[in-house]
């Protein structure tokens, strides 16, 4: 068991899909001995207008503000965003981010472009994975070209679904050339690699990445790692800490990353 608890993914009702407020989140992290807790409500770029993204990104950092007062000295509230498909409207991102002060960026990509979320689409078929996979690793690509984020989420996000709606498992060794260079890239860039957590309380039963993906991060020159479970209820904040923590050892890395300010600390992970 680990005791510097931490958790740089955690999503509020000003999330579409989030349950819980801000405030009973903090609550529940104080409860459970958690040193820090980053929000980081979504931003779908691509739809920020069509499904009011303005208002809940103005909302959230209200309440993450108010949060960062009230449990001053006893939970470390940092004020973050995930940002979805940032690169598809660059300089609407970039406005975003430099109307508030935020800790931390989360770059995601959730869907491909015209396309929905790969949460809502309803089966996949064995040739359709292939070519949404390559297609999506080119979007990560292009949006570590845009660059402006400090963590790489969840990097293997469609598998979830592949796995959950079609029963289909995909060997990343097929996607190795791709997949080093989006690390490679990650690493020279100076941008954490995160280890997400949802997909243990999901079908797929899995970390994205996994462990081997963690360790050639490592190798590629790769410097910071997070953790996030991706909570969107308050219950599930901190799951699959320890599991993550075990995949950071397991790779070489003796320090997690935190971002304040947008500037990465590290913690020993014991």
């Amino acid at each position: 068991m680990y005791q510097r608890k931490l958790d740089l993914h955690v999503h509020t009702d000003n999330s579409p899909d989030g349950n819980h407020t801000a405030m009973f989140i903090c609550e529940k992290a104080e409860f459970d001995g958690m040193r820090a807790i980053a929000f980081t409500d979504h931003c779908e770029v691509d739809s920020y207008k069509e499904e009011s993204y303005d208002k809940r990104v103005q909302q959230a950092y209200f309440e993450m503000t108010k949060a960062q007062l009230a449990f001053r000295g006893k939970v470390l509230v940092l004020r973050g965003i995930e940002l979805g498909q940032p690169h598809y409207d660059a300089a609407l991102a970039d406005k975003i981010l430099n109307t508030r002060k935020y800790d931390e960026v989360i770059g995601s990509v959730h869907n491909l472009r015209g396309r929905e979320d790969f949460y809502f689409m309803e089966s996949f078929d064995e040739a359709s994975v292939h070519d949404l996979l390559t297609e999506y690793f080119d979007e990560i690509l292009k949006m570590l070209d845009w660059g402006n984020f400090d963590i790489l989420a969840h990097l293997t996000y469609p598998l979830r679904y592949f796995y959950a709606k079609s029963g289909i498992s995909v060997d990343m060794r097929d996607y190795k050339t791709q997949v080093d260079e989006i690390l490679r890239q990650t690493a020279q860039k100076g941008k954490a690699l995160e280890i997400n957590t949802a997909g243990l309380r999901q079908p797929i039963g899995k970390l994205s990445p996994e462990a081997d993906v963690v360790c050639r991060f490592k190798e590629l020159g790769g410097e910071y790692v997070t953790y996030g479970s991706d909570a969107h209820y308050a219950e599930d904040i901190g799951k699959g800490m320890d599991e993550a923590y075990d995949v950071m050892r397991q790779a070489g890395f003796k320090e997690l990353t935190f971002f304040q300010q947008r500037i990465p600390l590290k913690m020993p992970i014991e």
